[in-house]
This record gives C-alpha cells, sequence and structure tokens, in this order.
C-alpha cells in the first residue's frame, strides 16, 4: 500500500466496532457474577460463572478462525455483533442460572469471532509500516471502551440491578454489528485479488507454520500468563499486608490510566525500530514487577511495583496482535491467528491456574515470584526469536 497511507482514513471501519463492543464488554464483565449471586448461586459457582466466558473463548478460538476464513471478516464481525447482543438479551431476561450459564458461554464464540475477525480485517488493511500503531490503536481503543463500559453500566445497575449492565452490551453488540456492516469492507481488495477466498486446512497451516509457533508462539504464551497474573496476584498480595479494596481499586484505576497513554508510543516504537524493542521490555517490566511484588509493605510500595506493570502492559498494546499478523500467510490468514490467539489465551487463562497451584503449596508471595521468573524467561526467549521475523528486517533484505 502506498507509503501516503493514514491510519485516519480507515478509522471508522477498523477501530469504530470495537470501541463500541468494548463498551458492552466494559459493562458486563463486573456483573456476571453478581448476577449469578441474584439469581441464587453461592459464591463458589458465581465464581464460576466468570470463568465460563474465557473457556468457551479458547474452545471457539481455532473454529472461529476457520470461519472468518470462510465468510471474510467483515461478514464474521458483523455475525458476532449480532450473536453478542442475542447472548446479553438472553442474560438480562434470564430467570435462572441455567438460561444466564446458556447466555455467559454464548459471549465466548462471539468474542473469539469478534477479536479474531477485527485482527485479520485490520492485518489486511494496514500497510506493514504501519501494522505495530494499527493493532496498539486496536488494543487502545479496546481498553478505552473497557475504561468507559463501567461508567456507563453504573447507574444502570443503580436503578434497575446488576442484570440491567446486560442491556448495554445488547446496544453495543448491535450497533458494532450494525456500524461493521455500513462501512467500507477494507479487505474486499484482497479477495479480489485471490479470485475468492481461499481456504487451506488448519492442521496444514499449523504444520507450514510450526517453527514461529513453537518460538514466538511460545513467547506470546508468557506474555499472556504475566498479564493475566497481576490481576490475580496484586489485589490479593494487597489484601495480605491489609490493605482494603478500595484501595487496591485506586492502585488498578491508576495503572489503567497510564496502559491508556502508551498505545501509540508503542505502535511507534515497535514500527521504527522493531518488535524486539516492545516485546523484552513488557517481559522485562512485567516479570521484574511481579519478582519485588512480595519486597513491598505498604500502599506505596505496592502502587509503584502496579505502576511499573502498568507502564509494561501499557507499551504492549498491541504486541501479541502485531506479532500475529507479522507472522501470519496471506492465505490462510484467519485459521493461523486462530491458532495463535489459542496460545495467547492458554497463557491468558492458564494464570489462574499457576498463581492457585503455587499458592496451595507455598504463598501467594511464592506465586508471584515463580510467574515473575517465567515471564522473565519468556522476554529472553523473545529476544532470541523476535528478530528473526520482523518484517523491518525483511523490508531491507528487498
Amino acid at each position: 500500500m502506498a507509503e501516503g497511507f493514514s491510519l485516519r482514513q480507515i478509522a471508522v471501519p477498523a477501530f469504530g466496532p470495537s470501541a463500541i463492543w468494548s463498551i458492552g464488554v466494559g459493562a458486563v464483565l463486573p456483573v456476571v457474577a453478581l448476577s449469578a449471586r441474584g439469581l441464587g448461586a453461592s459464591i463458589a459457582v458465581a465464581a464460576l460463572f466468570v470463568g465460563l466466558t474465557g473457556l468457551a473463548e479458547i474452545a471457539a478460538a481455532v473454529p472461529a478462525g476457520v470461519l472468518v476464513e470462510r465468510i471474510g471478516e467483515r461478514r464474521a464481525i458483523v455475525l458476532a455483533g449480532v450473536v453478542d447482543a442475542v447472548a446479553c438479551l438472553l442474560a438480562l431476561v434470564a430467570p435462572s442460572l441455567w438460561v444466564l450459564g446458556l447466555a455467559v458461554l454464548l459471549m465466548g464464540p462471539s468474542a473469539a469471532i469478534f477479536l479474531l475477525a477485527r485482527q485479520s480485517y485490520l492485518t489486511a488493511a494496514a500497510p506493514v509500516h504501519l501494522r505495530a500503531r494499527a493493532m496498539s490503536t486496536l488494543g487502545g481503543v479496546t481498553r478505552i471502551g473497557l475504561f468507559i463500559g463501567p461508567v456507563v453500566g453504573a447507574p444502570v445497575v443503580a436503578v434497575w440491578g446488576p442484570q440491567a449492565a446486560f442491556g448495554v452490551a445488547v446496544a453495543a453488540g448491535s450497533l458494532a454489528s450494525l456500524l461493521a456492516w455500513r462501512t467500507t469492507d477494507l479487505t474486499a481488495h484482497e479477495e479480489s485479488a485471490q479470485g475468492g477466498r481461499a481456504r487451506v486446512p488448519v492442521a496444514r497451516v499449523v504444520a507450514e507454520h510450526r517453527r514461529v509457533l513453537l518460538t514466538v508462539g511460545l513467547g506470546v504464551l508468557a506474555i499472556g500468563l504475566a498479564r493475566a497474573s497481576r490481576v490475580v496476584v496484586v489485589p490479593l498480595w494487597a489484601e495480605s499486608i491489609g490493605l482494603d479494596a478500595a484501595q487496591t481499586s485506586l492502585v488498578f484505576a491508576a495503572a489503567a490510566f497510564i496502559e491508556v497513554l502508551l498505545f501509540w508510543p508503542a505502535g511507534s516504537v515497535m514500527d521504527r525500530y522493531g518488535r524486539v524493542w516492545v516485546a523484552v521490555p513488557v517481559a522485562l517490566l512485567l516479570g521484574g514487577g511481579l519478582l519485588v511484588l512480595p519486597l513491598t509493605a505498604t500502599l506505596v510500595g505496592v502502587a509503584v511495583v502496579a505502576l511499573v506493570m502498568g507502564v509494561g502492559n501499557g507499551i504492549g498494546s498491541g504486541i501479541v496482535m502485531t506479532l500475529g499478523a507479522d507472522a501470519a500467510p496471506t492465505v490462510g490468514r484467519a485459521p493461523f491467528l486462530g491458532v495463535w490467539r489459542l496460545l495467547s489465551l492458554v497463557g491468558t487463562n492458564g494464570a489462574a491456574i499457576v498463581v492457585a497451584g503455587v499458592a496451595a503449596v507455598a504463598s501467594i508471595a511464592a506465586a508471584s515470584v515463580a510467574v515473575g521468573a517465567l515471564t522473565l524467561v519468556g522476554g529472553a526467549w523473545l529476544a532470541r526469536w523476535l528478530p528473526e521475523y520482523d518484517p523491518r528486517r525483511r523490508r531491507r533484505a528487498t
């Protein structure tokens, strides 16, 4: 694509649906467990409901890639928005835990399809020299939406109760679907050039690209583990040293604010200097933060460490999607990205299991140190393998 290309040219079709959809997700995240409790669930069952969407998303990651390849990115985004709206409508009116559980399960595949389709969509639309900025912007607008969602949902919940927040998600999913349908198809040129949508079996895609999946892909798994672990470890450590929930919430809010500010600089660094200049610092800051967290004993100490990890997570905005886009083939892109996302989700959803397992046999401090060490190993692994797949090197070679 032309050097004069600007992300502003594709801002609405590329980022608009994601921004709207993530507002709905942000509104729903805090109320899933509360809605289950309101329908009679015990605390343990309510906690299980929170994890159902993640488990369903893992199961749907690879099939979502096959579906996106068959029907196209834009149609997949439209479909995912509709399914998400239907699932949230079902949750909104759920009269029992069984109905709410079905609704929460449906949100997993819809999220898998939407997230995968938007990544594949932007991979095709943005030129290589702007790819990282495009992906980090996508990550940034999603985080902004997740921040706005609870703000929009709070007054609704205050008036009508926790389940009413699903109404915000119904509106968000519907609007995201409508916007995707009404805007320009950014992948139409690619489909025309290929004479239609070429289909490649998932097994063949994995076999042909197993090297990058086993090298950079494993590094991505480590990043996902660190990102999710800090959300588990920081509150538990804060509680163990006597901080209350309000203080912990303020710490997370400050870290989230820093993350939102850093998504554009992160993409610029990746595009200008190479992916390793962001991927490795992400691992160092997250891993180092988890290693030193058990040394803190005050609100200030926890806040400083959380802010450092917030910087790490912020500069990592879009890093996983960027690395996946760099490695993805043109033919079979969506199935490849489905496998790539599966690796990321395994790391993200496995964090709670790792933390719980280590904490059960040792302590939360030991869990923090263990995950921090694994993250630093992942950073070293990425430093070894990532330069080989950096598109800047391929452009220089040509």
